[in-house]
């Protein structure tokens, strides 16, 4: 028989001695004269302490030592259990009380019974305190009159059966795997500072309150559940949108919460970062009375975190260095993954959970790990695809290198943003510079030029070039009139695109990114402290930032200093226009007699020779026709109407019969 079979029949044999005794109490209350001796009740209660003097003790002992009860309160207690287990006893009860209609315990029951049995009473003192017995109504009956109900989760304990409160279960999440596999070097710091400080404080009011800070969510659960476990202790994630609103509730749940650490070897995840803007009032302030408890709690806020009476110790668990992230990509990938781990590594900055999440989801397709690395590349592309539906709009690459036409110079310098993006990991990590850098491993960039140059489809190109997603920026939605709104949703962006799966395009940056004036009032120093911090975010993000603006000088020289790239986008000249109104049109599309040559006279930035392609296309289509030269002249005439530029009819003008046709 096992150990813990052995228990649970040793602890079976002392509730029989324990409820033989309490009939017999029962009995020679009811009939002071009866069959009852005096001493058929002392061998019963010799029988029950035999019972209980073993190691390790019985679950109402082992109750009474972790919740501080007074023999009489144990006693008690073991009244409202009796009722529980054996059906003689509410009839004993009654007849105890004289009252056939009093079929349950009370107070006035026990305090007849039991020496020193009044301080049972008092809300303060462990029976009602830890709501081991529930106090029932009994018309306006006395609270020492009404009936007294031992909790659910008690009895089961004293039974033998310990398990989680199930008025606990539907708030709390179960224990996750978050904790399966190896913690990399700069987790396991954390993990053994936290550890030790709360061995240090454990069973005093020094016990902390831990709050875990840093960018990302899985590695600071995944700290919490190793640093349980390695205290012996089961997680329990708490999301505090869960948690009830009403000031009696929340003091029950964390009533029963800390009954449960003194019951069951437990922790407490509190979970707010994670449930910011769900309608809930998640704040620190409203699990305060949660947290001033006992037991093992850790706190994922980035707000500051008020603990009651007991000390905060705040932790901030840093991201996953690139070689940890590469190591992780090996151990999930195997040794056939090739180059995929550095590829994958020095571009997102996932956490190492969602690397083998990733990893088990994209397995080798029937080749072997051909044209896998493509399949995760896109799995981690959709994985840190940041949720910023409300501040920017998503836009899908489909240019290439070969759509774009810009001088040979400025072309260089694109292509080298996208090389800057490849390469960084084999720059700052096997080369050794970050370990010279601090700050600016992200590649920032400004396209400077007039509308319709190009500034937007370059860079489309390079996220296009990279596989990756590109955001352009919605102001309207990002810019407040209310002060520090602004800045919040600024860190939200590039929070959201740190894990390297996003480009952030601003587009009109001038409206952002503009120059620090003089300060003059409020209006304007807030308008600085605006400009100050995206200053600092800038130059504090690792991934790819992109500028546009039409208005180079507007834009704070402070920001132009930190910018790696800055790329002029002239207005195209006779041969750039050509190739543009070379490419204007899709290959499926039919045309006839197009004079290249001559739309490349048309003084227009490629924007408006698509405009006017496209216009033309619509033309051609209501005619039922190939787009001729005539509908694109006409298409022409109405861009140049809508810029409110003259428009020169020698330009514009088409000989019926002319012309050589552009595939």
């Amino acid at each position: 028989m096992s150990d813990a079979a052995q228990w649970l029949e040793r602890n079976g044999a002392y509730l029989a001695a324990a409820v033989a005794w309490l009939r017999l109490e029962l009995e020679r209350h009811a009939e002071p004269g009866g069959t009852v001796t005096a001493d058929q009740v002392t061998a019963a209660r010799a029988a029950m302490d035999a019972a209980e003097g073993v190691d390790p003790p019985p679950a109402l002992a082992l109750l009474g030592q972790r919740l501080g009860l007074s023999r009489s309160e144990r006693a008690l207690l073991l009244l409202c259990l009796a009722v529980e287990l054996d059906t003689r006893v509410p009839a004993l009860c009654a007849r105890a009380q004289g009252d056939q209609a009093s079929a349950y315990p009370t107070f006035a029951l026990g305090l007849s019974l039991f020496d020193g049995a009044w301080d049972a009473l008092s809300p303060e003192r462990p029976l009602r305190y830890w709501r081991l017995v529930e106090v029932g109504q009994a018309g306006t009956a006395p609270l020492t009159a009404s009936p007294l109900r031992a909790d659910q989760r008690i009895v089961n304990y004293l039974k033998g059966v310990n398990h989680l409160d199930e008025r606990l279960a539907p708030l709390l999440l179960p224990p996750s795997v978050y904790g399966a596999g190896e913690l990399p070097p700069s987790l396991h710091q954390a993990v053994d500072l936290i550890a030790e400080r709360l061995r240090q404080g454990a069973g005093t009011s020094e016990l902390p309150v831990v709050q875990l800070l840093g960018a990302e969510a899985p590695s600071r659960r995944l700290v919490a559940e190793h640093t349980a476990a390695a205290l012996g202790l089961v997680l329990y994630r708490l999301p505090a949108s869960r948690l009830p609103m009403a000031a009696a509730d929340l003091e029950a749940f964390a009533r029963l919460w800390e009954r449960e650490t003194l019951l069951l070897p437990v922790a407490l995840y509190v979970d707010v970062d994670g449930t910011q803007g769900e309608g809930h009032d998640a704040s620190p302030a409203v699990v305060e009375q949660l947290l001033a408890g006992g037991g093992v709690v850790f706190m994922d806020s980035p707000e500051a975190v008020r603990g009651g009476d007991r000390p905060v110790l705040a932790v901030e668990v840093p991201r996953a260095t690139v070689a940890e992230r590469r190591a992780a990509w090996v151990a999930a990938l195997g040794p056939e993954a090739g180059d995929a781990p550095t590829r994958l590594a020095g571009q997102f900055g996932l956490d190492l959970l969602t690397i083998r999440q990733i990893a088990a989801a994209v397995p080798p397709g029937a080749n072997g790990e051909g044209g896998r690395t493509e399949r995760l590349w896109d799995a981690c592309v959709w994985r840190t695809r940041p949720r910023l539906d409300a501040l920017a709009q998503r836009l899908r690459p489909t240019a290439g290198f070969d759509d774009l036409v810009l001088p040979s110079p400025e072309m260089d310098l694109v292509r080298q943003l996208a090389a800057h993006v490849r390469q960084r990991d084999r720059v700052y990590e096997e080369w050794g510079f970050r370990r010279r850098m601090n700050r600016g491993l992200g590649v920032s960039a400004l396209f400077a030029g007039e509308s319709g140059t190009g500034k937007t489809m370059a860079a489309e190109v390079v996220a296009g070039a990279l596989h990756l997603d590109l955001y352009r920026i919605d102001l309207s939605a990002v810019v407040s009139k209310y002060v520090g709104e602004t800045e919040k949703n600024l860190r939200k962006l590039f929070d959201a695109a740190e894990a390297g799966g996003a480009v952030l395009l601003f587009d009109e940056a001038d409206a952002l990114f503009g120059k620090r004036s003089e300060v003059k009032d409020s209006h304007d120093r807030y308008a600085n402290i605006e400009v100050n911090y995206l200053l600092q975010r800038m130059e504090a993000f690792e991934g790819l930032a992109i500028l546009a603006t039409n208005m180079k000088d507007a834009l704070d020289q402070a920001f132009l200093r930190r910018l790696r790239f800055v790329v002029d986008f002239p207005f195209p000249g006779a041969a750039q226009r050509r190739a543009i109104w070379e490419r204007a049109w899709p290959p499926d599309t039919p045309t006839d007699g197009l004079d290249v040559d001559k739309l490349a006279r048309l003084n227009l930035t490629g924007g408006s020779i698509h405009s006017i392609a496209l216009q033309a296309a619509f033309l051609a289509a209501e005619a039922g026709t190939p787009v001729t030269m005539p509908l694109v002249l006409k298409a022409a005439r109405v861009e140049f109407r809508k810029l409110d530029r003259p428009v020169n009819e020698a330009d514009l003008h088409w000989p019926a019969a002319t012309g050589a046709r552009v595939a």
